[in-house]
């Protein structure tokens, strides 16, 4: 069944429409927010015209109570400034988060649903870049350039209302002014920005990609000898990502520096009008004082609008790699009188196979077509199988059995399940067959026997700490208050990372699935312990932990404890 687009797939919409959408902001709150905006800047302009009237009609020495309600308006309009800036500032924020928190929601619910390997070919710190920073950045959208864009917007209209009664020719310099300060200023600094914040945003990218990389793998490029041309590349990464800041910036600058200018545009055309209306005698001393004093305070709200302009590009960018992330939802009408979901009474409900036969077929596999790690490989794997695959670092060994799992498809070959296509099969059919051990796995906020009987609901006792004490957790578990019932924090938080990954090793071990991929299973063991699990992994006649039925491929550099008569396939590392 076709899945119906989501707020963040839609076709139909525009990349920044769609994340805007995903935000899932509340009218009503958005409009408290730009209305207390409002409120803000037109306090702050009232203040400026009553104190214009107020300077230049105490100069012509009136009577004191002719300027009571003067005074007495700059006190109020000066208390409501602050307040509303703060009424402003609270509810904006709260619009904000509010919708970061709806995105991201959004975006791990149509990262859920995609069924390809996009997310496989990411690197972790470019995918971390764009759940955090991207939608961050639109976040950003809503408190940098939304309410703003929407305040500048009403603003203009207030200043213009107030200076028509006054002067009909400042209030024609005052609209040429606001539509070059409004209009032009902005064109120029979201051109400016869109050349060069996706560069940015690219940039960014690379780095926290690259940072992550040399974390986590920092020993083995040490031994490598490879840890040296990783940092410098790093810092070239660096260097671009500041060099394409720093070309962010200059337009930002440029732009910023445009309302000044047009400011002095608003500026002489009221001292003239003034002077032309004190000459004939038409205006008070209070209104030739606003003509004069208020152009400074007319232009707040549209001093903002560079600032808008350039976040409106980086929102979009920012869109366009959360789309590139989350994809498209396909544009074809749903059938009419779709297939039942599911088993119906009278369908057999499926069960899990118990076997399966995993077949290679020139297979190159690979993160990018220009840089694959495996080539031309050909694999026949019985159920019952075992393999052994060892190799330098680089080699392709994890890029294997992702590909093997369906995690990462093939750049060229087949991988076949019981002589079916695994391209073709549907995910939870790959699921059900092929389990991978994958060192990131979550462990669940409930108790340590129920972070195993997740995969397998029937798991007795005996055989989770039978499965426990083969990756060495044994010595553990006796020093835990309630053995198996002992609650683990959320994601694995009150344990040790050693301990996660032996966790999670035997949670993969007591699924008991008919192919088991296992990365490197006795990296956290004492040789001893390791040495004795990869013989009960590798070895068929060793059925305690695996059933004899079930095909099994382990990545390993322990080649001496690999049982004699094991397959081994050796993969060779490409420069």
């Amino acid at each position: 069944m076709t899945p119906a687009p989501t707020a963040l797939n839609d076709p139909a919409r525009s990349d920044l429409r769609r994340a805007v959408r995903a935000l899932e902001i509340p009218r009503a709150r958005l409009l408290a927010a730009v209305l207390a905006a409002c409120a803000t800047l037109g306090s702050a302009f009232a203040l400026a015209a009553v104190s214009a009237y107020l300077v230049t009609r105490a100069w012509t020495m009136p009577p004191v109570l002719d300027l009571t309600v003067a005074v007495v308006m700059v006190r109020a309009l000066g208390v409501s400034r602050g307040v509303f800036r703060w009424l402003e500032r609270m509810l904006t924020h709260d619009v904000a988060l509010r919708g970061v928190v709806s995105l991201r929601t959004n975006l791990f619910s149509a990262l859920a649903a995609r069924t390809d390997d996009t997310l496989t070919r990411l690197r972790r710190g470019d995918l971390l870049s764009r759940l955090g920073d991207d939608a961050q950045e639109l976040g950003d959208h809503v408190i940098t350039a939304l309410v703003p864009g929407l305040v500048a917007a009403v603003m203009g209209v207030v200043v213009l209302a107030t200076f028509a009664p006054l002067s009909p020719a400042a209030t024609a310099a005052m609209l040429a002014a606001l539509l070059l300060a409004s209009v032009l200023a902005p064109l120029a600094s979201h051109r400016a920005a869109r050349l060069s914040e996706q560069a940015v945003l690219t940039t960014r990218a690379e780095v926290s990609a690259q940072s992550l990389e040399i974390l986590d793998d920092a020993t083995s490029l040490r031994v490598d000898g490879r840890l040296e041309a990783a940092l410098t590349q790093l810092h070239a990464r660096q260097a671009a990502h500041d060099a394409a800041i720093d070309r962010a910036a200059l337009p930002a600058a440029v732009a910023a520096a445009a309302v000044p200018l047009t400011l002095i545009l608003a500026v002489t055309g009221s001292l003239l009008a003034a002077g032309a209306v004190w000459l004939d005698g038409s205006a008070s001393a209070g209104q030739v004082g606003i003509l004069l004093l208020l152009p400074l305070s007319s232009f707040e709200a549209a001093t903002a609008l560079p600032a808008v302009a350039a976040q409106h590009a980086r929102s979009q960018a920012a869109a366009q790699r959360l789309g590139q992330l989350v994809g498209r939802a396909p544009t074809s009408p749903a059938p009419t009188n779709p297939a039942p979901v599911g088993p119906t009474r009278t369908d057999p409900v499926p069960q899990r196979p118990l076997t399966a036969a995993l077949r290679v077929v020139g297979l190159t596999a690979g993160w990018t077509a220009e840089a694959p790690r495996v080539r031309s490989l050909d694999l026949e794997l019985p159920p019952g199988a075992r393999l052994a695959v060892v190799g330098p670092s680089g080699s392709g060994k994890s890029t294997l059995l992702a590909t093997l799992a369906g995690l990462l498809d093939p750049l060229a070959g087949t991988v076949e399940l019981d002589a079916q296509d695994v391209a073709a099969l549907a995910p939870q059919d790959v699921r059900s067959r092929v389990t991978m051990f994958a060192e990131d796995g979550h462990v669940f906020a409930t108790t340590l026997r129920e972070n195993l009987r997740v995969v397998r609901g029937d798991l007795e006792d005996s055989e989770a700490e039978d499965a426990l004490r083969a990756v060495g957790l044994d010595d553990w578990i006796a020093t835990l208050p309630h053995g198996l019932d002992t609650m683990l924090g959320p994601d694995g938080t009150t344990i040790s990372g050693g301990e996660r990954r032996r966790l999670l090793l035997a949670r993969a071990v007591v699924r008991r699935g008919p192919v088991l991929l296992l990365d490197e299973p006795t990296e956290h063991l004492d040789t001893g312990r390791g040495d004795a699990l990869l013989r009960a992994l590798l070895d068929p006649r060793e059925s305690t932990l695996v059933p004899a039925t079930t095909t099994v491929v382990v990545v390993t550099h322990r080649v001496e404890a690999i049982p004699s008569g094991t397959p081994i396939l050796r993969l060779e590392e490409h420069r």
